[in-house]
């Protein structure tokens, strides 16, 4: 029985022994296989597509990835056991054609790649199996036409690109089959045509890029975008387009986003962009447009960009942006405008980025209004830095208009907002300019009888007061203006002008009387002299604006008279932001900190502002230093102001307050680093999350110190220990262990021992002999010495008193 056992084991190990060995998976030639789900064959230089007949599970394969080959053709039978395959990647080939066949068996598939190939078309039928296709790429390739049922069967895609083919037009309905189409890209091809039915059944489209193509030049048919109601953004681009017809894109009422840019449009019509109630993005750059209708923008309602750079645009009415409550950026570089109103803007408010440059300006009295709006704007911190850079006239070429004083911007033909004469005889009475800028009421006589032959030099001033040469170009301005009204038996000869004396400083010429000035509904008789009155004469006792005139020059001149004898200055005249708070703002401190408050003061230094402008007003910047989201705010101060409370701060929170200059209007474009404070809050009261560091630290270093006694411990019971055990072991004998000689012990030439040491050997084992070695040092055991002596004190004496006397030098 046991040999039958063993001769059947025998047999069953044999048999195990013959059976093939399991075959292990093969991955086709040049590809990774590493994980069972992707079959990874990129950038491999393969010509074919390789046989996966070779895998045990075909199967199971998910992504098969076959880009940056030579593979030229795709066969029937190249991916008919990849059933369960959904993403599939060819890209990058050289494939020119595709086998009817080729997706039969890949119903599953929802990527497909077959960008940048060289596929001519797109044959009927052949993406027809792949139901559950979403994304399809066929981008890059020489597809020159579509055909209706080129994609039948493609029901779910929702992307699809066929930019960078030969596509010269789109059929009518090519696209019908996509229904649930989302994004499709038509860029950088060569359509010149779309039908009217191009885009049916696309009503869920939402992005549609037609860009870099070749339209009609004209954009008439509004039908084109009909079926289009949900598309968001549309790219037009770079194409040839010359007019856009009205209500051309009448049917998207969603459309959020619309690029024009880089073609040749010189005229769109009123209504071009009627419909576009959605519309948040307008971007027109780069076109050849000259002007704009009035009511071309006025249906965008929810505009809140718009890119107008890059065109020939050399002027805008007014109100062209009157309907554009939300927008927020606006770019008019690089066109050719010289002057802007100062209300273009006015209607929205929520503009914070504009951009003027790269135009041609015209720095003259025509954009005062436009610097004063940047002024109040900026003033508000609601308006980044806009540069405004003047090209004409020659003497103010490559300034900033933000620079820039009124009195250097008189220049022009605007309107005089002082009262003007009528050329025309009147029986009543009209007042009438004087070279000061003052007005003078005529006699109740009559204008043409009251006349005489050279009318009297009204405005006089005193000698030996300062001016310089603009305002002595802008008292001829306004005189020339003023004088050029009363018609041409009212100007003023030369002789009279001559005798007039000097001419006022110009803050002078900026004063307003304060009383005595005459109204046309009180006015002052005056009789006039016939001859011009020399400059040392008295004022006639009937005008008592001049009387007051008078006396205010005389008083500015004995007292800069006195301050030039006693030696002292004027104070500096200040009209630049950025200078003021370079010289005239220091010593920026911050006082009484709470937790929800803090009052900050500064210094001001003696100066002067000028008369137009005012004085200066202060802007204070508090922000929560080093922290995020970043939380800024700003804090407009009356004039004459040198201190202020900040409230409603956080408790126990650090804040960087600066503080800068305001005049006319005007802040310095460069941040005021110079006058800026750091403070930290106190904790409120009562609160539970603040941390008192102080508390802290104190316990902190109680906790050093702590560990600092506790090392201490521990070496002084170390060191202690080390003395009690010295202590204890002080009356034992000692322990020998090694001796040295200085003189050589006698040596047996036999044994090598000293015949000293010849008699302890007779009664010790043998292990226990001490052998002595070729040098001075003797061996031998402890306790050698502790045995042959008797036991008690006397003993021990007696063996020390041995063992010195035997090993003594």
């Amino acid at each position: 029985m046991e040999a039958a056992r063993a001769v059947r084991f025998l047999f069953v190990v044999c048999g195990c022994l013959a059976l093939p060995p399991r075959a292990e998976p093969v991955c086709p030639e040049r590809c990774d296989c590493q994980h069972p789900q992707h079959l990874l064959c990129t950038n491999r230089g393969l010509r074919a597509v390789p046989k996966t007949s070779s895998l045990p599970s075909p199967q199971d394969v998910l992504t098969y990835s076959l880009g940056g080959n030579f593979i030229t053709n795709i066969t029937a039978f190249d991916f008919h056991r990849l059933g369960q395959l959904r993403r599939l990647d060819l890209q990058y080939n050289q494939i020119r054609f595709l086998h009817p066949k080729t997706f039969e068996k890949l119903s599953r598939l929802e990527e497909l790649y077959l960008g940048n190939n060289l596929l001519q078309a797109l044959a009927p039928g052949t993406l027809a199996p792949l139901r559950k296709l979403r994304i399809l790429y066929a981008n890059g390739n020489e597809i020159g036409r579509l055909s209706r049922g080129s994609f039948d069967g493609l029901e779910s895609l929702v992307k699809l690109r066929l930019d960078g083919n030969a596509l010269g037009a789109l059929p009518d309905a090519v696209f019908a089959p996509l229904g649930n189409l989302l994004y499709l890209h038509l860029e950088s091809n060569r359509i010149r045509f779309l039908g009217k039915n191009a885009f049916a059944q696309l009503g869920k489209l939402r992005f549609l890029n037609l860009s870099a193509n070749e339209l009609q030049p004209s954009l008439r048919h509004a039908a084109t975008f009909a079926p289009l109601r949900s598309l968001s953004t549309l790219i037009l681009s770079a194409n040839s387009l010359q007019h856009l017809g009205p209500r051309v894109f009448q049917h998207l009422p969603r459309l959020g986003l619309l690029s024009l840019r880089g073609n040749q449009l010189t005229h769109l019509a009123p209504e071009a962009f009627w419909g576009l109630e959605a519309l948040r993005e307008l971007r027109l750059e780069g076109n050849r447009l000259s002007q704009l209708p009035v009511a071309l923008l006025e249906p965008l309602h929810s505009l809140e960009a718009l890119d107008l750079s890059g065109n020939e645009l050399s002027a805008l009415h007014p109100t062209v942006f009157g309907h554009l409550g939300r927008l927020r950026e606006l770019s008019l570089r690089d066109n050719a405008l010289s002057a802007l109103s100062g209300d273009i803007f006015a209607a929205s408010p929520a503009l914070y980025r504009l951009d003027l440059d790269g135009n041609g300006w015209t720095c003259d009295c025509r954009l005062r209004g436009l610097k004063r709006w940047m002024g109040d704007w900026h003033s508000q911190g609601r308006l980044l830095t806009v540069f405004v850079q003047c090209r004409h006239p020659p003497a103010l070429r490559g300034k900033y208009l933000d620079y820039l004083d009124d009195q250097q911007l008189q220049n022009g033909s605007c309107a005089d907002p002082s009262p003007s004469v009528s050329p025309t005889v009147d029986s009543k009475p009209r007042p009438l300019p004087t070279a000061a800028g003052g007005e003078m009421a005529p006699p109740a006589g009559g204008l043409a009888e009251q006349l005489p032959p050279q009318p009297q030099q009204r405005g006089r001033f005193l000698p030996g007061v300062a001016w310089d040469g603009a305002a002595r170009e802008l008292l001829g301005n306004r005189s020339a203006l003023r004088l050029s009204r009363r018609g041409p038996g009212l100007q003023q000869p030369p002789s009279a002008a001559a005798a007039a004396g000097p001419a006022p400083h110009p803050l002078d010429l900026l004063e307003k009387p304060e009383r005595g000035r005459p109204t046309p509904a009180d006015p002052v008789h005056a009789e006039p002299t016939p001859t011009a009155a020399p400059a040392s004469a008295p004022p006639p006792a009937g005008d008592p604006w001049q009387r007051a005139a008078k006396q205010r020059l005389v008083a500015k001149q004995q007292e800069s008279a006195a301050q030039a004898d006693a030696g002292v200055g004027l104070p500096p005249l200040v009209s630049d932001p950025c200078d003021f708070n370079k010289f005239i703002l220091c010593n920026l401190t911050v006082e009484a900190v709470g937790p929800d408050s803090a009052s900050v003061r500064w210094a001001v230094r003696e100066h002067r502002s000028p008369r137009p402008l005012g004085g200066a007003r202060f802007r204070l910047l508090f922000d929560r230093f080093g922290q995020q989201p970043k939380f800024h705010r700003f804090v407009y101060l009356p004039e004459r102001s040198d201190s202020a409370t900040l409230r409603e701060l956080r408790g126990d929170t650090p804040y960087l307050v600066c503080v800068e200059g305001v005049l006319g209007g005007r802040v310095c474009p460069v941040a005021p680093r110079d006058h800026c404070a750091g403070l930290v809050t106190l904790p409120e009261p009562g609160s539970q999350s603040s941390v008192d560091y102080q508390m802290l630290t104190l316990a902190l270093l109680a906790v050093n110190a702590l560990l600092v006694l506790l090392a201490l411990a521990a070496w002084a019971s170390r060191w202690l220990r080390r003395k009690l055990r010295a202590r204890r072991k002080g009356g034992a004998p000692v322990h020998v262990r090694h001796m040295y000689s200085t003189r050589r012990p006698l040596r047996s030439m036999g044994t090598g021992v000293s015949a000293d040491f010849s008699g302890f050997q007779s009664h010790r084992p043998r292990t226990t002999v001490c052998a002595l070695s070729e040098a001075d040092l003797i061996e031998f055991p402890c306790d050698r010495f502790m045995d042959s002596g008797g036991g008690g004190a006397g003993g021990s004496l007696r063996r020390e008193d041995h063992l010195l006397q035997r090993f003594a030098d």
